[in-house]
């Protein structure tokens, strides 16, 4: 039995635009292909599906995946390292409620009190998130994901902490501009908006659609999302209008 790339797509929440970068760059290419130039998947490529997604939630960049499902490693024993992984998510997420939790009665005890929103500790806010779970959350932008995984593996670990605090610093601002009072498209909040802009299109270029579609994303993926809200509540659609802005303004 097989089922065309739109089932698959359906069945497992990768976009149809996703699995056919994965075929055209060897990482799941499909069973076969249809006589209308559909591509079709049978259960093997499901399976290796289904280790490609747990390895991305992971936060493993695709080069290394690819690297991975060639050693041909026995199915159980993938599936065990796997789960071994998993747990250890597990517990990075029990941190991470932990701190969206903290940051959560820190906010509602300054609102109680009367005084404007202050971010302390900023080191703090990020407790259980890392690096690679910016990479895992553009899974469907995948040439950009696949150069972050790129960058990522060649990184020193104190290079890819320092990529983290300025990435975190960066939120920190749009947060405090949004603090401030200044809406989506003014000045202060653009100029933040353009640096981030051109550390994308460092790794690669971006248009106007895929650049506004990573904005929606930040709202729309869970994960991403609660990373915004953790620092200020509405941070994620703030940031995700600035860039519709942006967009707006000067890529079109």
């Amino acid at each position: 039995m097989d089922w065309p790339i739109a089932e698959v797509a359906r069945m497992s929440g990768v976009t149809a635009r996703t699995l056919r970068h994965y075929d055209e760059t060897g990482l799941l290419p499909p069973a076969r292909i249809g006589a209308n130039g559909h591509r079709y998947y049978e259960e093997h490529q499901l399976l290796q599906l289904q280790q490609i997604l747990v390895l991305r939630a992971l936060g493993v960049g695709l080069p290394e995946i690819g690297r991975i499902l060639s050693e041909q490693v026995d199915a159980v024993d993938a599936l065990r390292g796997h789960h071994q992984r998993l747990l250890a998510e597990r517990d990075r997420l029990d941190a991470l409620a932990g701190t969206v939790s903290r940051t959560i009665a820190e906010l509602e005890q300054s609102r109680k009190d009367g005084n404007p929103m202050t971010i302390n500790r900023p080191e703090n806010l990020f407790e259980g998130v890392t690096p690679s779970q910016y990479e895992a959350n553009m899974r469907d932008f995948p040439e950009l994901a696949e150069e972050v995984g790129r960058r990522a593996v060649a990184m020193s670990q104190a290079d890819a902490d320092t990529a983290h605090r300025e990435r975190t610093a960066q939120m920190i601002r749009l947060a405090e501009l949004m603090a401030a009072g200044h809406p989506a498209d003014a000045d202060p909040v653009q100029a933040e908006t353009d640096a981030q802009y051109r550390a994308l299109t460092e790794l690669r270029a971006v248009c106007a659609e895929d650049y506004r579609a990573i904005g929606r994303a930040i709202v729309d993926n869970e994960t991403w999302r609660a990373a915004y809200e953790a620092i200020a509540p509405g941070l994620a659609a703030y940031q995700r209008d600035a860039i519709e802005a942006y967009a707006t303004t000067r890529l079109t």
